[in-house]
């Protein structure tokens, strides 16, 4: 059986179709730049790298064009669409009404769409790209929500302090996300560390260039960082993360800013870009820093640190620790900012074998010899994680 994989942004699909009795990925793509000038696709197997400039108006267009490059004679992996046997969808958004993945019917359809409220700039694009799936293809479609895995937090963990009156009129909540991700590399980092899932602490460190940590004790997720939206928790890339909401208004009267504007400042110009005013990528950062950057330092700084702490703070939640997992673009590669968030565990029992931790996106165990928290690298797969959710429920 063969998978299609989609992962619709507001202006991107990521795509990969999965042969689910091998697991391997035939093919996977990139369509960026929806509806905007100078759209393009490329698409990837292991015969190499095809890049084509379309003009890409939507998303029904964007579904057809991975699909025709999956069955193209000349770069594609199938002779005919009717070896799709089911398609995935990422959904950022479940709110409460999912704590598992679900085929997707009418009812599915209407309940992402009321989660919009909550996830405006991701629950309408992975619609649509359901929406385009639905008229080109003719088969089963799961939706794998986000914030799924985060359903088992307690209350302690998810409520606000705020007048119970508006967690029951909004259903406002901390939610969580990346659930997609934690899972995955829990269960690795138990055939990692040769012991059954059930019986470790885990905490699961997704850093990208949106960035979230979550504690797993006995496989289940019973607290994380990102909140009611992504914004919540660590610095990320162009994220603020953490602050004293006094500051919102603050800074929305003293700029005279709306809503839209002061959500944009926090989404999108704040984080390790806001701090360095150079870049969101760690790997400029690194480099600026190197060459005496003060304010790329900062930001190195702060978003280590804030990491540690969150770290620290769960392992008190948990009772105890395990394990921790570095995954994500930076948490896979970034040599450097693990060694300095590990740098605050010693307490912990963490210890890295700087030889091991010098490693980039293979799975490892970086710990030195003799460690009792051991520092784990995974590389998450998320589509594949989608692909089996998907396969369990369309067999």
């Amino acid at each position: 059986m063969k998978i299609l994989v989609l992962n619709c942004g507001s202006s991107s699909l990521k795509y990969q179709l999965v042969d689910m009795e091998t697991e391997a990925a035939l093919a996977r793509g990139l369509v960026e730049r929806i509806g905007i000038e100078n759209s393009r696709l490329v698409h990837e197997t292991d015969a190499g790298k095809v890049e084509m400039n379309e003009d890409i108006p939507n998303h029904q267009v964007a579904v057809q064009l991975a699909i025709d490059a999956l069955i193209s004679p000349e770069y594609g992996v199938i002779s005919d669409v009717k070896e799709i046997s089911a398609a995935g969808h990422r959904v950022v958004h479940g709110g409460e009404n999912f704590s598992e993945a679900v085929i997707i019917d009418g009812e599915v359809k209407k309940a992402i769409a009321e989660c919009s409220t909550l996830a405006p700039l991701h629950n309408p694009a992975n619609l649509v790209g359901i929406e385009a799936c639905e008229r080109i293809l003719d088969v089963k479609q799961v939706a794998v929500f986000d914030t799924a895995f985060h359903q088992t937090m307690p209350d302690k963990a998810f409520m606000y302090a705020l007048p119970y009156g508006l967690y029951e009129k909004y259903k406002i909540r901390r939610y969580g996300f990346h659930g997609t991700s934690h899972k995955y590399v829990a269960a690795r980092a138990a055939a990692l560390l040769g012991r059954p899932l059930d019986e470790l602490k885990l905490i699961s460190c997704h850093l990208g260039n949106g960035a979230s940590v979550c504690a797993i004790d006995k496989g289940l997720s019973v607290d994380t960082s990102m909140g009611l939206t992504p914004l919540e928790g660590l610095i990320m890339g162009t994220r603020a993360g953490d602050m004293d909401p006094a500051a919102v208004t603050f800074i929305m009267e003293k700029e005279r800013l709306s809503p839209g504007g002061m959500e944009g400042l926090l989404n999108k110009t704040s984080g390790v870009l806001g701090i360095s005013g150079l870049s969101s990528d760690f790997r400029d950062l690194e480099a600026a820093r190197n060459e005496g950057n003060e304010m790329a330092d900062l930001a190195i700084k702060m978003y280590c640190y804030r990491v540690a702490k969150y770290i620290g703070a769960y392992a008190a939640a948990m009772n105890g620790v395990d394990g921790i997992i570095f995954t994500a673009g930076v948490g896979e590669n970034g040599s450097m900012v693990r060694r300095e968030i590990c740098e605050y565990l010693g307490f912990l029992g963490v210890s890295l074998d700087e030889e091991k931790n010098a490693k980039r996106g293979v799975e490892i165990d970086a710990s030195a010899e003799g460690a009792r928290v051991r520092a784990l690298v995974i590389p998450t797969n998320e589509e594949l994680t989608i692909a089996r959710e998907t396969l369990a429920l369309v067999k």
